[in-house]
């Protein structure tokens, strides 16, 4: 079956989610119709969200937010087609207050990602927020309370769980199709070049460094750490785990029906160079889901040897059959000996490198997704709710690799059980002033 054919009979809504009854100005009850919107983070994925979101229907980009004026080019570069020219605001803690937008899209570094998050809910601002939703695993339980407390949206952003085919696999997955589904296996790999070693030395002047830093506690400009590398630097980043494993990850826990894990264990580290990398650069983890349910990610960040034919996917094993994906809307079906019963294909091709979209256009269904939850057409696909319980995997494996433990965890939320060393590593230290608060 073709994915054009597919869709005809498939829409965006699945099951569960979260209801919106509350419109902001340019919500529902206006005449136009009109979503309003703002971004933060435009050098590269948010760069691609100014342009797809200018493109929709009745939605318009006013406001991009960065810190650097390349990034902030690359931002009106994105909107240059546009009928609208976004504004630029570089401090977020200004942008959230205005009143004329309804939802503020997150495409920051990652310790940006959940306390711009609650500083846009706490202005009355809709939310799409990049994955990881966190720097750590207190960050995304604090998003979920603010979400019920201010009654916005807060949308994650887990792409493929808004793409028509994914939704139907899990349907199919869950009504027996493979039997019961016991282990999940996912992957990503990549070809990175080493770092190097950093120099101190001041910011440049088209970068305005201690607002990049904001919540995170202050240090020193070193010259490899923007636009990229900070991914590798746990002060400001979170490793390949939540970089990319969050997604593959978000899928089998997804498909197998499964929350909170009660045993993570990680083995890897920084093998490939010596250099300022922090993060592994090679790391296999597994997530037990008591004595009955497995997960496991691999990730090599520096050889891109793939697996199973491929760079990045995921492949859920049932006792009568198992389903393969290889990171964008296909995949198959096979029974207990192997036998292909079933392939979706699909037009839009999936590149796991890709660091601006791996998925494709087909990200624009999620997109959409949120676009008409705030109209209230539907009911958003990726609520902050589950986007917790995804990165809470990769934020485990990364507080078991640190601490070079197995850890134990409640199954009813997560939490590290008896290892103090670990249950440390829940929070982080915030700058004085940029605390997360409800």
């Amino acid at each position: 079956m073709e994915r054009r054919e597919f869709i005809k009979n498939t829409t965006l809504a699945a099951a569960g989610g979260l209801s919106i009854l509350n419109f902001p100005v340019f919500g529902k009850n206006a005449p136009s119709n009109k979503v309003i919107i703002a971004v933060m983070g435009v050098n590269s994925r948010g760069a691609y969200h100014v342009k797809k979101f200018s493109q929709m229907p009745n939605v318009e980009v006013a406001y991009i937010c960065d810190v650097e004026d390349g990034a902030i080019k690359k931002g009106l570069d994105a909107a240059k087609d546009a009928k609208r020219k976004p504004s630029i605001e570089k401090d977020i803690r200004k942008l959230v207050a205005y009143k004329d937008f309804d939802a503020l899209v997150v495409a920051a570094p990652d310790h940006w990602h959940a306390p711009a998050s609650l500083l846009a809910v706490a202005n009355g601002k809709h939310v799409y927020v990049e994955k990881p939703c966190s720097h750590n695993p207190y960050e995304s339980e604090l998003l979920i309370q603010a979400q019920k407390k201010y009654d916005r949206i807060i949308e994650v952003g887990s792409q493929r769980r808004s793409f028509p085919t994914l939704i139907e696999a899990v349907k199919e997955v869950r009504s027996g199709v493979i039997g019961n589904p016991y282990m999940g296996k996912s992957w990503y790999v990549n070809a990175r070049k080493p770092i190097g070693t950093g120099k101190k030395i001041a910011a440049p002047s088209t970068l305005d460094f201690n607002l990049w830093q904001g919540p995170a506690p202050r240090k020193d400009y070193q010259d490899n750490l923007v636009h990229y590398n900070w991914h590798w630097f746990w002060h400001w980043g979170t490793g390949e785990s939540c970089n990319n494993g969050n997604h593959e990850l978000d899928c089998c826990r997804w498909f197998m029906d499964v929350d909170f894990p009660t045993k993570v264990t990680s083995a890897g580290g920084r093998y490939a160079y010596s250099d300022d990398w922090q993060t592994p650069d090679t790391q296999i983890a597994s997530f037990e889901f008591g004595d009955k349910k497995v997960i496991t990610w691999e990730g090599r960040s520096c050889n891109s040897y793939p697996v199973e034919g491929n760079g990045r996917g995921f492949i859920i094993y049932g006792d009568k059959g198992s389903l393969v994906n290889y990171g964008g809307e296909d995949y198959k079906l096979f029974d207990e000996k192997n036998n292909l019963i079933k392939e979706i294909k699909s037009d839009i091709a999936a590149d796991p490198n890709n660091t601006v979209s791996a998925s494709g256009d087909a990200d624009l269904y999620h997109l959409k997704n949120f676009v008409e939850a705030i109209k209230g057409n539907t009911t958003i696909t990726a609520p902050i709710e589950e986007g917790h319980k995804s990165v809470l995997l990769c934020h485990l494996s990364n507080i078991a690799q640190i601490t070079g433990s197995s850890l134990n965890c409640d199954p009813l939320n997560g939490h590290i059980i008896e290892n103090k060393k670990a249950e440390a590593l829940w929070k982080r230290v915030y700058e004085p002033g940029w605390e997360m608060k409800i």
